[in-house]
């Protein structure tokens, strides 16, 4: 089968959307077919994998607007090569990339059927960030994309409108996403809708290996890096550092974790709210308890997964989100927040749910979630079975061929 896949991300561009699009279109290949990943053009090199094929294409460098743009020449750049190798299945990853009707009957008239993949909603971006100013996030709307995203996500939801009235499945990557899509789009009623929750790397993302002298030289090594003592408690949080990721909420709720216990936070993230970050955390005379790094290679995350005692998640919204799974892949519990998606992946089995808005919930539940060591080593093999049994790759290139299967069918 030849797959076509048009994505707004793709490495050397990561984010949630490239790193799914770039394991699947990996797991495609090896089991045999033949893909064709459409994408932006970005500086750096893809990694080369057999049977996967890169097309960049130009696009407008404009907050909203490139989703039209890379709509367009996406469009164009996959008409042309199916006139040169026939296409079977076209895979449209939005809501990144925005079609209109017209483009949609197009592609089904000229060149195969559409499953599109919804990571999430305009309008669901909108409100994270309606929430993310609530609850005092700094520079909510200092950066240019949050503040198009504000005014004109109800404008650019008529393409997502698009995608779930034209494509011939539908496959929401949460129920969240799913309840969204039926509750604010118009979503047909008889529509082939189904959930399929991405999966994240389990041999990358793993957990410490027993008492190994390295990984115990390792993690010697991290706490001397920032200085943690050992009896502290390492908590670990990853993610952009925007506003809707809930950075400050964390900050401000683990000054309150302090008061009761010995701990350190780390936090993994680019992005311009770094200062921000770090005054506000100064100003809390809670300073020298967190550091903030910006800059961090895949390999390097994937250690201080393994060796943080917790990861907290504050996210205001996500289509899904992979950084619980990173975690509980790496036998970490998480804490994230009793909203959305979230609690799609996350109980008290392999971690905890605190309530959103809440700093005072945030810091008791960490608090709680710390305070006993068993708890957490038994709530971290949990995780990681859950992930294996739910959350896995294979699992995922096994869906989506059977819906590409569906869509080949229905387009008879």
């Amino acid at each position: 089968m030849h797959i076509a896949m048009i994505s707004g991300e793709y490495p050397p561009r990561w984010g949630g959307m490239g790193t799914t699009v770039y394991h699947l279109s990996s797991r495609l290949a090896e089991m045999g077919h033949k893909i064709s990943v459409i994408t932006r053009r970005f500086p750096g090199e893809a990694p080369k994998v057999d049977n996967v094929e890169i097309i960049q294409v130009p696009w407008v460098k404009i907050p909203m607007a490139f989703t039209r743009s890379f709509g367009r020449t996406s469009l164009k750049a996959l008409m042309k090569k199916h006139a040169q190798e026939k296409v079977d299945v076209v895979h449209l990853h939005c809501p990144m990339a925005s079609w209109s009707e017209s483009q949609f009957e197009k592609c089904q008239r000229e060149v195969a059927p559409v499953v599109v993949s919804m990571h999430g909603t305009w309008k669901g971006e909108r409100d994270g960030l309606m929430l993310a100013a609530r609850y005092g996030e700094p520079a909510v709307w200092s950066n240019p994309n949050d503040i198009a995203i504000r005014y004109l996500a109800g404008r650019y939801s008529k393409f997502e409108n698009s995608a779930i009235r034209k494509a011939t499945v539908i496959v929401p990557n949460s129920v969240a996403t799913m309840e969204d899509l039926v509750k604010r789009y118009d979503a047909p009623e008889m529509w082939d809708c189904q959930v399929v929750h991405w999966g994240v790397d389990t041999h990358m993302f793993s957990p410490p290996h027993g008492d190994s002298e390295d990984e115990v030289h390792r993690n010697r090594q991290i706490r001397e890096k920032y200085s943690i003592p050992n009896e502290a408690i390492l908590i670990l949080a990853v993610g952009r550092l925007a506003a809707r990721k809930g950075h400050g909420m964390l900050i401000r709720a683990f000054s309150k974790v302090l008061e009761k216990a010995s701990a350190h936070l780390v936090i993994i993230g680019r992005g311009s709210l770094k200062g921000r970050l770090t005054r506000l955390a100064s100003n809390l005379g809670i300073g020298d308890n967190i550091s903030i790094e910006s800059s961090m290679d895949f390999q390097s995350i994937a250690e201080m997964y393994r060796h943080a005692d917790l990861v907290a998640y504050p996210s205001y919204y996500e289509g899904q989100g992979l950084i619980p799974l990173e975690a509980m892949a790496s036998s970490t519990p998480v804490v994230t927040v009793n909203h959305g998606p979230l609690p799609e992946m996350v109980d008290q089995s392999v971690g905890a749910l605190y309530e959103m808005g809440s700093e005072d919930s945030l810091a008791k539940t960490i608090l709680s979630e710390i305070s006993y060591k068993s708890n957490l080593v038994e709530k971290g093999s949990n995780g990681r079975k859950r992930v294996l049994s739910d959350f896995n790759l294979d699992g995922n290139a096994k869906d989506f061929l059977k819906i590409y299967e569906r869509a080949l069918d229905s387009a008879k």
